[in-house]
Order: C-alpha cells, then sequence, then structure tokens
C-alpha cells in the first residue's frame, strides 16, 4: 500500500500567505459569504485549529486578505507606470495591469464591494478607503504631470477625470460580472481605455496619432 504524502512543515508567515490564498480562491468559487475557516482548513488539508493558531477570526483573515490584494496590487501598478514613456503611458500600462490583476483573481471585485464584510469590519472598510483614495491620488498626480507637459487637455479637471479612471474599471469589472459569458474584461477594456485617452488628450499633443 502506498505510503500518504507528507505534508510539508511550513513557517508561520507561509502558512498565513496560505490561508491568504486558499481563501481568495475559496472566495472566487462559493463567494465571499460562503467560505467558511472549514472550507479552508479543508482546502489546505489541516484543522480548523491551525487556521486559528495563525489568525484569531474569519475577520483577521478577510482582513489580511485584503492587506496581500493591496501589496501586490500597488506592486503590480508601480512596476507598470515605471515602464511609462511618459504619464499617459503609464496611466495605460497602469489600467491594463489593474485590469489583468483582477482578471487572474476573480475575488477582489467582492471583497472590494462587500458590504457584508466591510459592515463587520471597520478596518477593512478603512483599509479599502485607504486603497481607493491612494489610487485616486495617483492617477490624479500622473493627469497632472500630463497636462502640465502638454500632453492633456490644459482644463483637464484632474481629479475628475481620476476618478472616471476608477469607475471605468469598476463598472466593467461589475458589468463583465453580470454578463459572464457574454463580455470579456480584458477585450472591453481595450474597447473602452481608448475612448477615455481621447477625451483628457491634448489636441497638440503629437502622440494622439499613436
Amino acid at each position: 500500500m502506498a505510503a500518504e504524502p507528507v505534508r510539508k512543515r511550513l513557517g508561520a508567515d507561509e502558512r498565513r500567505e496560505e490561508i491568504v490564498r486558499v481563501t481568495l480562491d475559496l472566495a472566487a468559487r462559493q463567494g465571499i459569504d460562503d467560505v467558511t475557516t472549514q472550507d479552508m482548513a479543508q482546502a489546505m488539508g489541516v484543522t480548523q485549529g491551525a487556521v486559528f493558531r495563525h489568525f484569531p477570526s474569519k475577520d483577521a483573515i478577510w482582513l489580511a486578505v485584503m492587506q496581500w490584494v493591496r501589496d501586490r496590487l500597488m506592486s503590480v501598478l508601480g512596476h507598470a507606470a515605471a515602464e511609462g514613456r511618459d504619464p499617459l503611458d503609464a496611466l495605460q500600462r497602469m489600467f491594463f495591469a489593474h485590469i489583468d490583476f483582477i482578471a487572474g483573481k476573480p475575488a477582489i471585485p467582492r471583497l472590494l464591494m462587500s458590504e457584508h464584510l466591510h459592515a463587520r469590519s471597520p478596518m477593512l472598510r478603512g483599509l479599502v478607503t485607504e486603497i481607493m483614495l491612494g489610487f485616486e491620488a495617483k492617477i490624479a498626480g500622473l493627469l497632472d504631470d500630463a497636462r502640465k507637459q502638454g500632453l492633456a487637455r490644459d482644463d483637464l479637471d484632474t481629479q475628475a477625470a481620476a476618478t472616471l479612471y476608477l469607475g471605468m474599471i469598476q463598472g466593467l469589472v461589475l458589468q463583465t460580472s453580470i454578463l459572464r459569458g457574454q463580455r470579456e474584461l480584458r477585450s472591453e477594456a481595450a474597447r473602452t481605455f481608448p475612448i477615455f485617452l481621447r477625451a483628457i488628450r491634448s489636441v497638440s499633443d503629437p502622440g494622439e496619432s499613436r
């Protein structure tokens, strides 16, 4: 009879990250509200007690998930922006990097928009607010740089444009989630972003013909 495979013993940090990743995967399949700590434990092949040795509560797990999302997303967007030839190119690279990140982790929008979780955990709601406002400020800063460099319209309301930029991502995610199978997130994003770019670009920007 073949011996049972021996499960590798993980350090505390590795185990916490495993719990976070498993929770995101379960949320994508089952929905946020239906994920239990027993589901997490079963998916990892450990006991429920082992999960609670690393997190004091289920809310603490969701908070760690959101912190993991924030750190990974900011890293992805930072790398994308750094590759930009100019502020508008950086915005475009960030937009599609953001779309790709969400497409690869479909549970993230549910986590960001879960009123149930936010009502239960003020810390989680505060973290989501911090992420959104920080991202909006980054976008507004790049738009302001583009305006100063003559790449964006002189009369551009950069704060409103940053809000619209975020709203495009949120709207596309919501739309493709509802119309699953009929519309695909990446292809809809590819159709949408050029319209935004044309709306904000300076008429004298030589890059308009690109």
